[in-house]
């Protein structure tokens, strides 16, 4: 295939897309992460559902509305729903089409915090066919034991991508109860995908982070931090704006320590000679998200 282009890929329904909730704080993360201001260009924002593609004109330059006949996509979609599998589905078939027109793509949840450019990671790795973020993660990237999750892939066009997901989007009829993700962890280990060659790639949380293994990371590396492990956006809105808030605190407390070690002229770290920097650089414990199932 020629060489592609790489769009960013997030999806909004009318209950993320209302004033101040998800898809605000998703941009706010874009707009104060280290090197990520200038991604705003490449994201487009999948509506599906028309009072989310009206907030997404007013708020964004790319959008994009998308239909499904017969389901309405606009309420909350809870985890496992039978509109929220639909919802998952429905992205699938949407991912595979955008391989097809021979973009590279990074989808990603709108409740994921972009912290830094995740594409210096990404593109590191030029064997990688599909890269994907994890619940839990190993330690080896290449082992189909750890726990995927679908909420943030990297995907680049080929025919080994194509044929991967219209494999995954006929697989979906192994369960009512399953939605894409579940529906992976079934197939991956399975010899038909093994046939297809796909050289899959699992993202270690130290920098590809989310709340089910928030302790393996801290701000000093993380790339991107999605509310996952969390059932309800009231939940979800509540830990990303805390850790959010923190974070752009932790960035301004580290860009003056570095101005006043700059204007000293000393060579060392910030970190090693200026107290201010001290400040705790591990994420907040999350409170309502480990509330948000019983």
């Amino acid at each position: 295939m020629p060489k592609s282009k790489t769009v960013i890929i997030t999806a909004l329904n009318a209950a993320w897309a209302k004033k101040g909730t998800m898809i605000d704080i998703f941009l706010e993360s874009l707009k104060n992460g280290q090197g990520t201001l200038t991604l705003l260009h490449h994201l487009l924002i999948v509506s599906v559902d028309k009072i989310a593609y009206r907030r997404c004109l007013t708020i964004h330059p790319h959008c994009l509305f998308i239909s499904t006949p017969g389901v309405d996509f606009s309420g909350e979609q809870l985890l496992l729903s039978e509109d929220y599998i639909k919802l998952m589905w429905r992205r699938i078939r949407f991912l595979q089409t955008v391989l097809q027109m021979n973009y590279t793509f990074l989808f990603t949840d709108a409740d994921v915090l972009w912290l830094r450019n995740p594409l210096t990671l990404l593109e590191a790795d030029p064997e990688a066919d599909f890269q994907i973020a994890c619940d839990q993660y190993n330690g080896n990237p290449s082992d189909k034991h750890n726990h995927p999750n679908a909420g943030f892939t990297y995907v680049r066009p080929n025919e080994r991508t194509v044929r991967f997901y219209g494999y995954w989007y006929k697989e979906r009829t192994r369960g009512a109860r399953m939605a894409d993700q579940e529906v992976l962890n079934a197939i991956k280990s399975e010899d038909e995908f093994a046939r297809i060659g796909l050289k899959m790639k699992f993202l270690d949380t130290r920098y590809i982070g989310g709340f089910c293994a928030m302790r393996s990371t801290d701000m000093t590396k993380a790339i991107t931090m999605h509310a996952n492990c969390c059932k309800g956006l009231k939940a979800k809105l509540a830990d990303l704006r805390m850790i959010l808030e923190k974070w752009k605190a932790w960035q301004l407390v580290h860009r003056k320590a570095t101005m006043i070690s700059a204007s000293r002229g000393d060579q060392t770290r910030p970190s090693q000679n200026n107290s201010a920097v001290a400040m705790d650089p591990r994420f907040p414990t999350p409170f309502a998200c480990p509330r948000s199932w019983q």
